[in-house]
Formats: C-alpha cells, sequence, structure tokens
C-alpha cells in the first residue's frame, strides 16, 4: 500500500512542478519593467537587447522632422537621446513621464519604435476655475 502512495505523490509532484513550470514561462513575457537611462548608458550588454527605458521628456528638448521625433529621457541626472519613427500618443508632452522601447545604437542614441506615456496614480484637480452653478 506504501508504495502505492509513494506512486501517487511523486505523479502529483511531478504535475504541479509542470504546472509550475508553464505559469512562470508563460508569465515571464508578460513582466514589463523598465530601466532609468543611468542603468542603460551603465549596462554594456544594452545594446545587445531590447528594452524598455523611463524617464521624463526633458523640457526644450522634442524637436520634430517629418515623421522622426527626437527627444531626450532624463531620470536620476542621466539623460538618453530618444529616436522615435512615427507620431508619439497625442498626450505626449515635454516634461512629462514616458517609457520608449527600442533598442540603443553605437552612437548612444535610443533607437525607439513605440512610446507609452506614463500617468501618475495621483488624481490632481484641473487648475482653471469653474464657476459655481446658480441653481436658482
Amino acid at each position: 500500500m506504501t508504495r502505492r502512495r509513494t506512486g501517487r505523490t511523486a505523479v502529483v509532484v511531478v504535475l504541479l512542478a509542470a504546472g509550475a513550470l508553464l505559469v512562470t514561462s508563460g508569465l515571464r513575457g508578460t513582466l514589463t519593467y523598465y530601466r532609468t537611462p543611468g542603468e542603460v548608458l551603465r549596462d554594456p550588454d544594452a545594446a545587445r537587447e531590447r528594452v524598455r527605458l523611463g524617464g521624463d521628456v526633458v523640457p526644450g528638448s522634442l524637436r520634430r522632422d517629418g515623421d522622426l521625433v527626437v527627444f531626450r529621457l532624463a531620470e536620476g541626472g542621466q539623460a538618453i537621446t530618444v529616436e522615435q519613427r512615427g507620431a508619439p500618443p497625442g498626450t505626449f508632452r515635454e516634461g512629462e513621464g514616458a517609457i520608449v522601447e527600442g533598442t540603443l545604437s553605437t552612437d548612444g542614441t535610443f533607437r525607439s519604435d513605440h512610446v507609452v506615456v506614463r500617468h501618475g496614480n495621483e488624481y490632481r484637480p484641473s487648475t482653471s476655475p469653474v464657476e459655481p452653478v446658480d441653481a436658482r
């Protein structure tokens, strides 16, 4: 009887391990972290892999030339020039946070093919005054 129980336990352990392996391999591609400009600049392997780069768009750095958009992303005192082909989202602005996906070229320019605007989790009411409604 103990031999059967040991066999069943072994089968259950193998099935659980296989299930855990499937779940972790499935989640591996869905976890999306971004790296700061300083992290990307310090990593010698950054030019070899596709990364997500996050930071604030430096005021005064945004230039448009046809379908090429050039700007600088900065965070923690480090900045990287980003070249993006195509129009970024309508909410993309200088001084706001953004995350770009792409590769770092050998000249230190980040070539992006996707821009996402970062949104904070704070609610700030509009700064424009609201006229009270007269309830007569």
